[in-house]
């Protein structure tokens, strides 16, 4: 896997503008915050982050795949001012769960989640290399 980075861009802080991979491609549904009984143990935003990554994570693991198998992320948020004043315990939740590997990732805020009390969706694409 390689980043790709224009020349003269300044360079993004938590993700990255490319990536560059070869390999077995796996694609990650939508992972919300709530626990593998479909709990939200927590309303607290940077909670059900962790969550969401722990899920990604559960699935990268049943594919054989590791976290920085991880090529794009897509993050769904209900509350865009929620997630920058959680934003310094959402990266301790990222890094912890993830790790230092940043993809390439966008952010959009959503009027809502189809499940009921979710913050926060998660969806991935990875490239599992051959």
């Amino acid at each position: 896997m390689k980043t790709v980075q224009p020349p003269g861009w300044p360079r993004p802080k938590g993700y990255a503008n490319g990536v560059l991979a070869q390999g077995q491609l796996l694609f990650i549904a939508g992972q919300v915050g709530w626990d593998e009984t479909e709990t939200f143990l927590s309303e607290r935003f940077s909670d059900q982050v962790e969550q969401a990554l722990k899920n990604v994570v559960a699935v990268l693991t049943e594919a054989g795949a590791l976290p920085e198998h991880i090529t794009r992320m897509t993050w769904y948020v209900t509350d865009k001012q929620e997630y920058l004043a959680q934003s310094p315990a959402v990266g301790e939740a990222y890094r912890r769960v993830i790790g230092l590997h940043y993809p390439a990732m966008s952010l959009v805020e959503v009027a809502g989640l189809v499940e009921e009390g979710g913050k926060v969706e998660i969806e991935a694409t990875a490239v599992i290399p051959e």
